[in-house]
Formats: structure tokens, sequence, C-alpha cells
């Protein structure tokens, strides 16, 4: 169970202001749509996007057992935030 909290964790924190949730945000400001249309249709194009990456990362996971994904996912994680926290540091 430790497990599944650490995965709704970090796809939570992931998704956390990202472009997804902002368009989400933009067509739920939309007065002519309704919130719950909005909810329901970004949730079922974030579950079917998920179910997507789910099937295809364990199909592929006999391919890719030799490579070290979650090092190589933990980099890339901190590179972006670098990256960001870089721009922000600019001004951009």
């Amino acid at each position: 169970m430790m497990k599944l909290g650490s995965i709704f964790l970090a796809v939570f924190l992931a998704e956390l202001g990202d472009k997804t949730q902002l368009a989400t945000l933009l067509f739920a400001s939309d007065r002519a749509l309704n919130p719950f249309s909005v909810f329901l249709a970004s949730a079922s194009a974030l579950v079917v996007s998920t179910g997507l990456a789910v099937v295809v990362g364990s199909q592929g996971a006999r391919y890719l057992e030799m490579i070290p994904l979650k090092p190589i996912a933990g980099i890339g994680f901190i590179a972006i935030g670098i990256w960001i926290l870089a721009e922000y540091l600019r001004g951009v």
C-alpha cells in the first residue's frame, strides 16, 4: 500500500501547475462550459493517457529491464526543476 501512496504523491505533485492543469483551469473559467463537463472531459483524458502509459510501460518493461529507469527519471526531474528555477531567477 505504501508504494501506491508514493505513486499517488509523485503523480499528484508532478501534475500540479503543469500545462494540462492550466488548460483545464482555462476551460473551467469559460462561462459557456459546464464545470462538471470540463471535469469529466479532463479527468477522462488523464485516465486514457495514464492507461496508455501503463500499457506501454508494462509491455516495454521486458526490453527496458537493463536500463536504470528510476535514477534516469529522478535525474530528469531534478534537471527540469533546476531549469524552471533558473528561468524564474532570470525573470523569464
